[in-house]
């Protein structure tokens, strides 16, 4: 195997075996040798890829985003930049609550690694921040409609990702019950969609 080979391989391996071990004992209480252990590796390979366990999480999350930009720029995407229309608003909310349970992981680190290290949270804020701002030209068709956003355009946004990541991420800690009876993938992405189309759409 070539050198170049090799190095990129040894980087997937750290980063499955990370997202193995963060799923099994949470971020906070991995060790970089965990990790390397993990993906069976020499414990100074870490830091021939990353220079700590943040830059790591990093990556992962930055290779997460570049998987869901390639889904909206799919040939086939249904995606729409048009927030006035309810199945643009479901395609919006299906992709978040499929890219949530697909990274649910990932997520729950960023979560723990947040709460202590304020400067990477904020970094990382920030790329998720980045994230969101594309979807302002979204809200468009509703003022162009002569309807009224129910406030400023860069507090709505943040507001729609915040209700998408805190009702996925208590229906992941609840296993989807809620009164007594399981709330399907299905029923919880139509009626998000339902609640933030009524409130974009007055």
């Amino acid at each position: 195997m070539k050198r170049i080979e090799q190095a990129a391989s040894t980087e997937a391996a750290l980063k499955d075996a990370a997202r193995r071990v963060f799923a099994r004992q949470g971020y906070l209480n991995t060790k970089i040798t965990d990790i390397t252990a993990e993906a069976g590796r020499a414990a100074g390979s870490f830091y021939n890829h990353f220079t700590s366990k943040e830059e790591l999480l990093t990556a992962l999350l930055t290779d997460a985003l570049a998987e869901s930009d390639a889904a909206i720029f799919a040939p086939d995407s249904q995606h729409r930049a048009n927030f006035s229309d309810r199945d643009a608003v479901r395609w919006h909310v299906e992709n978040y609550w499929r890219f949530s349970t697909r990274y649910a992981v990932e997520l729950s680190a960023l979560r723990q690694a947040a709460q202590v290290n304020a400067e990477f949270g904020a970094q990382l804020e920030a790329m998720m921040a980045s994230n969101v701002e594309h979807l302002s030209d979204h809200l468009n068709p509703i003022t162009e409609a002569g309807r009224s956003l129910p406030g400023a355009a860069e507090l709505v946004l943040a507001m729609f990702e915040s209700l998408l990541d805190g009702f996925r991420y208590r229906w992941q800690l609840a296993h989807g019950r809620f009164g007594g009876r399981r709330i399907d993938d299905a029923e919880a992405i139509d009626t998000l969609t339902e609640f933030i189309y009524r409130a974009l759409n007055g």
